[in-house]
């Protein structure tokens, strides 16, 4: 459970209906196997221990006699457990003789608390309300279960919290609560719990898993909360009914674990300081302030290392299913269009001007370009593409910018940019031979005066190129590439852009640009500011500053869950196995903290660009970091890994 990972499962018991020593040793039988995964959160569906289908015989004492033994038994049998049991069972209050519907929260041996049903279905195939009471809103009293041994709250207007993790607090409530139109999730979620276990027996009909499914889905997603869905399955099918055991764990909107049509458990990991981190960051998440009226009752759990199995992407700015990844790019691409388009008819521009290298960055900011022009009417040459060769640029890059230009119909021009830079040497004092960053900045400097000076004189727009990976580890040069007029690439990260420009070269129709493109996709990324080596790239970023998957890694757990360090290195861990060794990882990490905090004063004065995600680094929007801010905290935390 450290670094807020909670191991959960959804169970569904193969049972007999109204066979409650059966069921009991089912559920014990689970319980136990739940257990050995490690498992810390457990729920079971809906009456369980009788079975939902018992129809009448709710109303015979025999059954929930039996019923109140079975519990008994399985909380004496999971008392060595280091885990919290959810389970349904019908409970007699003994003062009224009222029957509720009810979940029973085990924990070492211990009956903590009983959830009441508070919507009971009496529609269709549900007849809840022939058998038992909803539990009403703020009702609560002491219960007895009779002839076995417990004593516990009957509440809705509480939840249960762990006293070893208290961002670990688990709200409760039963299958029609959740389709009713305000769900008690809601008022938990918002008193402070940030677990929902649904214990559950849905039929099964024609589209209904779909519709439960984003039921699930976008429960979770309101509440910034883990949802826990446990059904009953295919024991639990009798007479007319039945049921498939649709099991599912979501977290905000993201389903980590699901099956359907099978008896067992379905595992996976929540990340409770995840959730609290989104809550503390969205401001419309209101917390109820109803500390007189909500009721946490603590639960013991052992603080240990959870071990991972749940879904996490390689390459988070990425979706992985292709379909989905295609129409990622084309969304992206026309948010980047109508962001360009909006500001040529602001400033009234007539021209578009790209300093094109034959790198991906450049690439995709002329595929922008040329698009925002031919949307706003404007005649192809409206696009201006100067490349600037100098020391470093090879034939490769140079003819692929050329013939980039060429098949978008861009008026080109050529600046060779030699003489202008060794003259600038000469005036400053500085000698060719020192390849040090003034050698280097001096180049990317002199393009953008050409770039900036071209757009003066032509009424045109500087179209920056630089991408959202650059921006987070300060590589660009300050007053250089790292200015412009509108930065089309601003909210996009290198590994994406990758992607946005392979799209436009499957889709674009053109197999010559295609070609180009393609080409272009294959060369290895660097800003060419270092002479080449017999007419090949000698500078390649990813040796300097590390492989970019990792950094745009790095870079979306940072921003976008407010993730330190540890606990980024130990889902880098898990991520890259078998493809970074730890000591390659951990390395990278210290340069992306190290110089994420050091050029923080460049992204400070960014040129405006469109946010196209969740993670962007706009001083104005998403991002604001004091330029000085000390990195050592961070670093410490590194430090304290080695």
């Amino acid at each position: 459970m450290r670094d807020g990972f909670v191991k959960v499962a959804a169970a569904t018991p193969k049972i007999r209906v109204a066979d409650c020593e059966h069921n009991a040793n089912e559920i014990i039988r689970l319980c136990r196997e739940a257990a050995g995964l490690g498992v810390k959160i457990l729920a079971f569906p809906e009456l369980c221990v009788t079975g939902y289908t018992c129809g009448d015989l709710f109303l015979q004492d025999t059954l929930i006699d039996a019923a109140a033994g079975a519990l008994a038994r399985i909380a004496e049998e999971t008392a060595g457990l280091d885990m919290l049991i959810a389970l349904g069972c019908p409970v007699r209050d003994q003062w009224s003789g009222k029957l509720y519907n009810c979940a029973a929260l085990l924990n070492r041996g211990k009956l903590r608390g009983l959830r009441p049903k508070m919507a009971l279905p009496n529609y269709g195939e549900f007849y809840e309300q022939r058998w038992f009471t909803a539990g009403g809103e703020g009702w609560s009293g002491d219960v007895t279960l009779e002839g076995q041994r417990f004593d516990a709250r009957i509440d809705t207007d509480g939840y249960f919290s762990c006293d070893a993790l208290p961002d670990l607090a688990v709200g409760v409530e039963i299958c029609e609560d959740l389709w009713a139109p305000d769900p008690p999730s809601t008022a938990l979620a918002r008193a402070g719990a940030t677990v929902i276990l649904n214990l559950s027996a849905s039929n099964e009909l024609v589209g209904k898993a779909a519709y439960r499914r984003e039921l699930v889905k976008n429960q979770s997603a309101r509440l910034h909360c883990a949802y826990i869905y446990a059904d009953a399955g295919e024991g639990e099918s009798s007479t007319d009914l039945v049921f498939a055991g649709h099991d599912i764990i979501a977290e905000n909107g993201t389903i980590l674990a699901e099956s359907r049509f099978k008896t067992g458990l379905t595992v996976s990991e929540i990340d409770v300081r995840r959730l609290f981190f989104d809550r503390r960051r969205n401001t419309t998440f209101t917390p109820k302030k109803l500390a007189e009226e909500f009721w946490r009752t603590p639960f013991d759990l052992e603080l240990t290392d959870t071990v991972l199995t749940r879904p996490v992407a390689r390459s988070p700015f990425v979706p992985s299913e292709k379909g989905e990844r295609d129409g990622r790019c084309g969304e992206i691409f026309a948010i980047q269009t109508q962001g360009l388009k909006k500001r040529m008819e602001h400033t009234g521009s007539q021209k578009l001007v790209v300093g094109v290298s034959g790198g991906l960055d450049s690439t995709l900011a002329m595929l922008v370009s040329a698009m925002a022009a031919r949307e706003l009417g404007l005649p192809s040459d409206a696009l201006l593409a100067v490349t600037m060769p100098c020391f470093g640029t090879t034939q490769r890059t140079k003819s692929n910018a050329m013939l980039l230009a060429e098949k978008l119909g861009a008026e080109l021009r050529v600046v060779d940019i030699t003489d202008s830079v060794r003259q600038h040497f000469k005036d400053i004092g500085h000698d060719e031979n020192d390849r040090s960053v003034t050698y280097e900045n001096a180049q990317a400097r002199e393009r953008t005066q050409v770039l900036m000076d071209i757009a003066n004189s032509i009424n045109g727009l500087v179209v920056g190129t630089g991408d959202l990976s650059e921006l987070a580890l300060g590589w660009a040069t300050y007053n250089g590439d790292h200015m412009s007029m509108y930065g089309v690439n601003a909210g996009v990260p290198k590994t994406l852009v990758r992607y946005v420009v392979g799209w436009y070269a499957d889709t674009c129709g053109d197999a010559e640009l295609s070609a180009v493109l393609n080409d272009i996709l294959a060369t290895p990324v660097s800003p060419e500011l270092l002479p080449a080596e017999n007419g090949e790239i000698s500078q390649k970023t990813e040796d300097l500053v590390g492989p970019y998957e990792l950094h745009d890694f790095f870079l979306y757990y940072f921003l976008r869950f407010g993730m330190g360090p540890g606990k980024i290195y130990r889902l880098a861990k898990y991520v890259f196995a078998g493809v970074y060794d730890d000591e390659t990882i951990l390395k990278w990490l210290r340069t992306f903290v190290r110089r994420f905090f050091a050029q923080q004063f460049k992204r400070s004065c960014l040129p405006d660009g469109p946010k196209v995600g969740s993670v962007a680094l706009s001083p104005r929007g998403d991002w604001r970091m004091p330029s000085d801010a000390v990195a050592r905290a961070w670093l410490d935390e590194l430090e304290a890994l080695s």
